[in-house]
C-alpha cells in the first residue's frame, strides 16, 4: 500500500509540473500572438517619457522571462532611436520628458541618443529634463534639452571623467595563482591586473591621452547645447566648481531649481492643459516594440542592407545573445553575402575583443564579402582589438570621436595553479606523459624556459599576422602600422587623425555610406537586422531546458545569483574566472574598462 500511494504521489506531482509548463507555454504563445496583432495606440497630446535606467546595449534584452512578462534587462538602442524619430512626426507626441538620474550606456551610444534628440527638437517640439541626482553621463543627454530642471537638494556630477582598474596580484599571491603572461607591446596591458598592482607607464599614458580625448569631445558638445563657451566649462569641471544644485544653476548648466511637480506646471504650458489636469506620459515600452524594431526597417523593396550586430566578446563556437560566437557570426556574414537581395552590410561592432582565433574566422567571411559587396564597420561605444579585428577588413570604418578602438596586439594567460593545489588544498598532481612535453599546455606544473619561450612564439606569430592583415585592411606600411599598434588604445578621434578609421560619424552615416556603395536611393531599401534573435517562446524554453541556448540561460541566472550575493566582491570572482576560460590567445582591450 505504502509503494501505490508512493508511485500515485509522483504521478500526480509530475502531472503537476507537465500542466504549470503547458500553461506558461500556452501563456507565451497567446502572448506572442497578441503582441504581434495589437497596434499601440497614443492618446492626442502626450509627452514621451524617457528614463532609460536598464543599461544601454545596441539590442534590446529581456532575460528573467515568465508567463505573465518579461523583465526588461537592456534598453536597445536600435528601438530607443526608432522611438524618438517615430516621436518626431508624430502628431500625438509634443514633446520628450528626459527624467534621468543614472544612465547606464558607453559614451558613443549616448552621443547617438543625444543626436537623436536634437534632430527631435528640430521639429519645434520641445524636451525638457529633470534630475533628482545627475551623473556626467546623463547630464550628458539632458544639456539638449529647452529646460533643465534640478531637484533644490539635488546633486550634479560635472567633474570629468574617470576610470578605474582593480589589480589581482596579491589576491594569486594568496591564493596560490602564478599566471603565465605572453604578450607583445607594451601597450598590451590587458594582463597587467594579473601581475601588476597599479598601471604600468604605458598603459598610464594611453589612459590619460582617450580619456582626455573623450572628455574635450563631450564638453564642447555641452557647449555648444549649452551656450558657455568651451574654456569655461573645462574651468567648471577641473576645479569641480559644483558641489551643489545652487552652484548648477549659478553656473547655468542647468536652467531651473524645482520639483517634479513644476516639471508638469512646464508640460502644462507647453501642451495648453489647465492646471488640474495630469500630462499623459507615454513610456518608452509603452512606444516602441522591440522587437519588431530588431527586425526591419524601411519600405518593402528588393533591395535590402543588413546590418549584422557585433557585440559583447569574441568567443569561438556558437556564442550566445550576450558575446559574439565566431560560427554564428561568420554564418550570418556568409548569409548575407550570398543573399542576392542583400546589396551591402554595415557590421555594427561593440566589442572589446576576446579569441584571436574566433576574430580571424570573422575576419576571413569580412574579407570575402569586400570581393562581392559593400561592407561598412560602424563603431559603437568599443571596437578594440578583436573589435578591430574584424573591422579592419571592411571598406570604409565609421567611427565616434569618442568610441573607443585600436588596441592592435593580442596576449596569453597561462595559471599555474600547483601552489594552490598542494599549499592551500593539500592536492598534489603526478603524470604519464608519452613525450617529454605531452601535457602542454597545463595549468597544474611550472613550466620550463623552453615552454616559456614556445607560448611566446605562438604570440608572437598571430601579433605579426593580425598587424600585417591591419597594414593591408589601412592601406599602410607594416612598419608604420605597428607603431600604432603594441596594443595601445585609442578614441576615435585619435584613431581618425592616426589614420586607423576612416570616417567620424554614427551608425546613420554608415548606412548612408553603405548605400551609396551600392547605388541604392535614399530610403528605397530595407534593413535586415542579424543574426536573429530569440523570440519568446523560445526564450522560454531556454529557460526550461530546452533548446540550444539552455545551458547559457542557465549560467547567466547562476553568474546572476553570484553577483547579487558576492556584491562588491563579484569583480574580483568574475576576473579569476575570466583568466581560467581564456583559452587560446587572446586579442582582447586592456582591462574591463568602465567610464565614469
Amino acid at each position: 500500500m505504502r509503494q501505490f500511494f508512493k508511485f500515485t504521489l509522483a504521478t500526480l506531482l509530475g502531472l503537476v509540473l507537465f500542466f504549470g509548463l503547458g500553461v506558461a507555454v500556452f501563456a507565451v504563445i497567446v502572448g506572442v500572438a497578441s503582441s504581434a496583432s495589437k497596434t499601440k495606440t497614443v492618446a492626442a497630446n502626450s509627452v514621451l517619457e524617457l528614463k532609460l535606467n536598464e543599461p544601454l546595449t545596441e539590442r534590446g534584452q529581456s532575460t528573467d522571462f515568465n508567463p505573465l512578462g518579461g523583465r526588461q534587462s537592456s534598453t536597445g538602442l536600435v528601438a530607443l532611436k526608432e522611438a524618438i524619430g517615430r516621436a518626431k512626426t508624430d502628431d500625438d507626441i509634443k514633446g520628450i520628458l528626459l527624467n534621468l538620474d543614472i544612465v547606464q550606456g558607453g559614451m558613443a551610444s549616448l552621443e547617438e541618443v543625444r543626436d537623436a534628440l536634437l534632430d527631435f527638437k528640430k521639429s519645434g517640439k520641445f524636451v525638457v529634463a529633470y534630475h533628482e541626482t545627475a551623473s556626467e553621463k546623463s547630464y550628458y543627454l539632458a544639456s539638449v534639452a529647452n529646460e533643465i530642471y534640478l531637484h533644490p537638494q539635488g546633486l550634479l556630477e560635472f567633474n570629468g571623467l574617470s576610470s578605474e582598474v582593480m589589480f589581482y596580484k596579491r589576491l594569486f599571491e594568496k591564493a596560490g595563482i602564478e599566471p603565465y603572461i605572453f604578450r607583445v607591446g607594451s601597450f598590451k596591458s590587458a594582463v597587467e591586473p594579473f601581475f601588476r598592482e597599479n598601471f604600468s607607464d604605458s598603459a598610464r599614458l594611453q589612459t590619460v591621452s582617450y580619456l582626455h580625448s573623450l572628455n574635450d569631445h563631450m564638453i564642447g558638445q555641452v557647449a555648444t547645447a549649452r551656450g558657455i563657451a568651451p574654456a569655461r566649462l573645462h574651468v567648471i569641471s577641473d576645479s569641480m566648481l559644483v558641489h551643489d544644485a545652487n552652484d548648477a544653476l549659478r553656473l547655468k548648466l542647468v536652467t531651473k531649481l524645482g520639483y517634479f511637480d513644476e516639471v508638469q506646471d512646464y508640460m502644462r504650458g507647453k501642451l495648453g492643459l489647465a492646471k488640474d489636469k495630469k500630462p499623459h506620459l507615454v513610456s518608452l515600452s509603452d512606444y516602441t516594440d522591440d522587437e519588431q524594431a530588431d527586425e526591419s526597417e524601411g519600405k518593402t523593396s528588393g533591395s535590402r542592407i543588413a546590418v549584422i550586430y557585433a557585440e559583447g566578446d569574441i568567443v569561438g563556437g556558437k556564442g550566445s545573445d550576450d558575446n559574439i560566437g565566431s560560427t554564428k557570426f561568420a554564418e550570418a556574414i556568409r548569409k548575407a553575402r550570398l543573399d542576392d537581395k542583400v546589396k551591402a552590410v554595415v557590421l555594427r561592432i561593440n566589442s572589446p575583443g576576446g579569441s584571436s582565433l574566433a576574430s580571424d574566422v570573422i575576419y576571413r567571411e569580412v574579407l570575402l564579402t569586400k570581393k562581392v559587396k559593400p561592407i561598412i564597420a560602424s563603431m559603437s561605444d568599443v571596437a578594440a582589438s578583436g573589435g578591430y579585428y574584424i573591422a579592419m577588413a571592411c571598406d570604409t570604418i565609421v567611427a565616434h570621436p569618442n568610441s573607443i578602438t585600436g588596441s592592435i596586439g593580442v596576449f596569453g594567460v597561462l595559471p599555474n595553479i600547483q601552489p594552490l593545489l598542494a599549499d592551500k588544498l593539500g592536492i598534489t598532481v603526478d603524470r604519464v606523459t608519452t613525450g617529454k612535453f605531452s601535457d602542454l599546455p597545463t595549468i597544474t606544473r611550472a613550466l620550463s624556459d623552453y615552454e616559456k619561450k614556445t607560448m611566446q612564439h605562438s604570440v608572437d606569430l598571430i601579433y605579426a599576422d593580425f598587424t600585417s592583415k591591419a597594414a593591408l585592411g589601412r592601406h599602410m606600411p607594416v612598419e608604420r602600422l605597428r607603431r600604432l599598434a603594441s596594443g595601445r588604445v585609442w578614441s576615435g578621434a585619435e584613431a581618425k587623425a592616426n589614420g586607423l578609421v576612416d570616417v567620424l560619424g554614427d551608425y546613420e552615416d554608415a548606412l548612408k555610406i553603405a548605400a551609396a556603395r551600392a547605388h541604392l536611393v535614399a530610403d528605397d531599401y530595407d534593413v535586415q537586422r542579424l543574426p536573429r534573435r530569440k523570440s519568446g517562446l523560445e526564450a522560454l524554453l531556454a529557460r526550461f531546458g530546452v533548446g540550444d541556448e539552455a545551458e547559457a540561460a542557465a549560467d547567466a541566472r547562476v553568474q546572476a545569483a553570484l553577483k547579487t550575493k558576492l556584491g562588491p566582491l563579484y569583480p574580483a570572482y568574475a576576473q579569476y574566472q575570466k583568466l581560467l576560460t581564456m583559452s587560446g590567445v587572446q586579442a582582447r582591450l586592456p582591462y574591463d574598462l568602465e567610464i565614469k
